[in-house]
């Protein structure tokens, strides 16, 4: 185990992630080399569709994953809230590393302190159905439009003037160095996130017992009880990961509290719950509030989307 191949994402922000794996494994095993091994996924080479209208699971993680088993990478690094709930039983999730920043934040032309502040029928760029219940549920004048392209491509346009403002995930935004771009950040449990945003996820084949070792020095135990726990309520409601859905999970102490909700997608049907209990129960926890959001009519919305 002299040099490990890791596969990724070929954009800039995939690229630092596997980074930042990379730095938190030389710090336990400082004598590996490693080698970023580019993949080209998908979601990378169509920039166009909006990401609601695609009916494929894996869309930026599927390619990633098959340099894994084919052996062209030991290590297959993602962004967590990509990743299909329902894992395949030949890889692992062997590691989620600190997510640290999981909320939303605004990126505009002027700096805004909230969405208050934006313009009456602001046009908001975001491909996800997720972001754009919210806010029409909050705004139901703004006019929401897909935005495809990465983080940097995306805040350019606003720039050049074809948004007023477009929503991105802060974590992206911190590790691309882009942070005095930002308006204002979301409060989570406000704006709810996508399940394990802003975790690193660090994934190996089953057989691999010597890579998966490794890969536990680095596991998180909070980022991956509350990405499971998140992640596991939107399994449970039988939602993909581009439905008009989100899950927050918090500990406190001993306690976990879990905020979920499911929207039509223009936030006039909106469903939202709060849950909490011992973070040992985190998973019946999650499963009840899926429960309760079911019996308030989730699966009706999501079976419209």
């Amino acid at each position: 185990m002299n040099r490990l191949r890791i596969a990724t994402r070929s954009s800039a922000l995939a690229i630092i992630q596997s980074q930042i794996v990379v730095a938190a494994l030389k710090k336990h095993r400082p004598g590996i080399g490693f080698e970023i091994v580019e993949i080209k996924s998908k979601g990378d080479i169509d920039k166009k569709k909006p990401l609601w209208k695609l009916s494929e699971t894996g869309f930026f993680t599927a390619a990633v994953e098959d340099a894994l088993r084919e052996n062209k990478a030991d290590i297959a690094i993602h962004s967590y809230k990509d990743l299909p709930v329902a894992e395949s039983n030949d890889l692992v999730t062997a590691a989620v590393l600190d997510r640290r920043f999981c909320q939303d934040c605004l990126v505009c032309r002027q700096k805004i302190n909230s969405l208050k502040d934006l313009p009456k029928a602001a046009k908001i760029g975001t491909s996800s159905l997720r972001r754009k219940a919210q806010l029409l549920h909050k705004r139901p004048d703004l006019v929401c439009e897909p935005v495809r392209g990465n983080v940097p491509t995306r805040i350019s346009q606003v720039e050049k003037g074809l948004f007023d403002g477009i929503v991105l995930a802060y974590a992206g935004i911190e590790r691309l160095g882009l942070t005095e771009k930002v308006s204002f950040c979301f409060n989570p449990i406000d704006f709810i996130p996508s399940p394990a945003q802003g975790a690193i996820a660090a994934q190996a084949r089953a057989d691999n017992d010597e890579i998966l070792k490794l890969l536990a020095e680095i596991d998180d135990n909070v980022s991956r009880i509350t990405s499971d726990t998140e992640r596991l309520v939107l399994h449970k409601l039988h939602a993909g990961c581009h439905a008009p859905a989100g899950v927050f999970a918090q500990i406190a102490a001993d306690n976990i509290i879990v905020y979920a909700f499911v929207s039509d997608e223009n936030g006039t049907k909106f469903i939202n719950r709060r849950l909490q209990g011992l973070v040992k129960s985190a998973q019946k926890i999650a499963e009840n509030l899926a429960n309760e959001l079911l019996k308030a009519g989730a699966a009706e919305l999501l079976k419209n989307e």
